[in-house]
């Protein structure tokens, strides 16, 4: 069902974290007093764009909080919007008298450029597809609606290797079979963009139905309901109804358009990142993210009505850490100077610059590997990988990233190593544009895999040697990741609250609990640690060393016939990454 501010809720499922954050606001909706549209020309159609990337932006946190487990890096939400950004900025400049098709073409190249993460480069196919049937006509009748949605759909699916049901794929393809129903009853535009959107929306409240781990977990697929958004926001901007306030849109966007990571400090230099959990009672999300982003930038403030998970970049930390005390306690505080990281990294660059492989030469293979931090990098090129691609959880490197590093290696044979489940098509998208090139995208869900194949590669060997050997590394290990729950669930056995430890092991929750130390023992216990000889804690940003240090000596005492490893590997949202081999 709908509440005022037009956001989705869901009944029977996720009672404690409410998909809408505006339930008590009475939204006043000004519908157009023009009559239907019997066609969308060029300068309609790049309302509708602008709208969906609007809508979506008002609401991406929602898609980020429905994640199965409950993790901090809930992410799909972010990549849509980013990958939605590029779509727009392809056409932002575009005169409105441009052809429909032609504009299309534009978006369909934005999306597939700057897509990232999964849901992104879905995004991206659902308007290539669309692109490919409106090609250059001038305008969009309801006919063409409907096949440009059908074709979207064929070209989602064939973008999956293993395409499963109770995702986004089974929402754009119910809301292309939905458009074509409406077109053959004689419905007009508007008609069938308005079953498009409400059989979307019916689409994505199916998908724990079709998808049990949505159910056990009490959400609905993210990537699905951002897709709803976005076509929600579309449908919107037909209607004449707003999706947000002027001033604000435009400061957002031009917010969202920033480049993440600037090459040099301002005069004041970078000052503090500052990170917590924020626990309290009626916490206002809306609210706080409003006031944390007159703070600072970089603000990222995800989270419902009990906990908020909050990130900002500010020149003095006792702001935004004052401010919050007043809303509840804080859990979790790391403050960072990022002016003292910033010239460690210079120095650390100098100093590594003659451990650094030695440059390629055409015919070589390059290696790639995607890493979290620049510890990770670090790791990666001294076990032999010849470049790195930063890749955060929350900020997945786009499929123009990927393509401009490919680019630039000067080999024409590459493996790549995308580290994460959440990269893979991204990667394996920007392959397919790099045809000078051979690119193979090795199969490595985790970090520790991907260290794995970078020991069994060899330099001496060609490129299907080492593809096989690699291959077979993947299956020698096993990797499992520790981290705070973000909300109460109960996912098989596992039953998780909210602030607690969780460990998790592929796409399984394994272990919840208060001890640290329990649950990296439960953890490694699913890993099948006793037949390993060698356990590695990756330690990351946000651990506690002196918890380190003493879930060092209790897992020595538990497996005392091991070899166990720590390294300082510096990635965020996981305290510690485990490995077994």
């Amino acid at each position: 069902m709908l509440c005022q501010a037009g956001c989705l809720r869901w009944p029977g499922l996720m009672p404690q974290f409410p998909l809408c954050q505006e339930d008590n606001v009475q939204q006043e909706v000004s519908l157009s007093s023009q009559p239907a549209p019997q066609m969308i020309d060029g300068p309609t159609f790049k309302k509708m764009i602008w709208a969906a990337l609007l809508w979506l932006r008002r609401h991406h946190e929602q898609v980020n909080a429905l994640n199965v487990f409950p993790v901090p890096d809930g992410d799909t939400g972010t990549n849509m919007l980013l990958t939605m950004e590029a779509a727009w900025r392809e056409i932002a400049d575009k005169p409105d008298y441009e052809i429909v098709g032609g504009l299309l073409q534009q978006v369909a190249q934005g999306a597939l450029m700057g897509a990232r993460g999964n849901s992104g480069v879905i995004l991206s196919q659902i308007w290539r597809g669309m692109a490919h049937v409106i090609d250059h006509r001038p305008t969009i009748t309801a006919e063409d609606l409907a096949m440009a949605l059908q074709e979207a759909a064929r070209t989602a699916y064939r973008g999956v290797m293993k395409p499963v049901e109770g995702t986004i794929l089974t929402v754009i393809r119910e809301a292309g079979e939905a458009a074509i129903g409406a077109v053959q009853r004689g419905g007009d535009l508007l008609e069938v963009m308005e079953q498009v959107v409400r059989q979307a929306r019916e689409a994505v409240q199916r998908t724990p139905d079709l998808l049990p781990i949505l159910k056990a977990a009490g959400v609905v697929d993210s990537g699905g309901h951002g897709l709803y958004l976005i076509l929600e926001g579309m449908l919107r901007c037909l209607k004449g109804e707003p999706v947000e306030e002027e001033k604000t849109m435009t400061a957002r966007f031009d917010l969202g358009a920033r480049r993440i990571e600037a090459l040099e400090p301002e005069a004041e230099g970078y000052g503090y990142d500052v990170q917590f959990i924020l626990v309290g009672r009626d916490l206002d999300v809306d609210q706080i993210r409003r006031d944390l982003e007159a703070m600072g930038d970089s603000v990222l403030v995800v989270g419902d009505t009990n906990a908020v998970k909050v990130h900002l970049h500010v020149h003095d930390p006792g702001r935004p850490l004052s401010y919050a005390i007043r809303w509840g306690s804080l859990r979790d505080v790391v403050v960072e100077d990022m002016q003292a990281q910033y010239q460690e990294f210079i120095q650390e660059r100098a100093r590594s610059a003659e451990s650094a492989p030695p440059p390629l030469r055409p015919g070589q293979i390059a290696t790639v590997a995607v890493v979290p931090s620049e510890e990770w990098a670090r790791i990666f090129i001294s076990i032999g990988a010849n470049a790195t691609l930063r890749g955060r959880q929350v900020m997945n490197p786009s499929a123009q990233e990927f393509v401009e590093l490919l680019q630039g290696l000067p080999t024409d044979q590459i493996i790549l190593l995308p580290n994460n489940p959440n990269v893979v098509l991204t990667a394996r998208q920007a392959a397919e544009m790099v045809s000078d090139k051979r690119v193979e995208i090795l199969p490595s869900y985790t970090l520790p895999q991907g260290v794995a194949a970078m020991v069994a590669y060899r330099t001496e060997a060609d490129l299907e040697s080492n593809l096989r050997a690699m291959k077979e590394a993947l299956h020698l290990v096993r990797s499992g990741e520790v981290t705070r729950a973000t909300r109460d669930v109960e996912l098989v056995d596992v039953v998780a609250r909210q602030g607690q430890w969780i460990g998790l092991v592929g796409d399984r929750l394994v272990a919840a609990g208060d001890s640290l130390h329990e649950v990296v023992q439960r953890t490694f216990e699913a890993m099948d640690a006793d037949s390993a000889e060698l356990l590695t804690l990756y330690v990351g940003a946000d651990a506690d060393p002196s918890q380190t240090a003493l879930l060092m000596e209790r897992l020595r005492s538990r497996y005392p016939h091991h070899r166990i490893e720590v390294v300082k590997a510096g990635q965020p949202y996981y305290p510690y990454i485990l490995s077994a081999e």
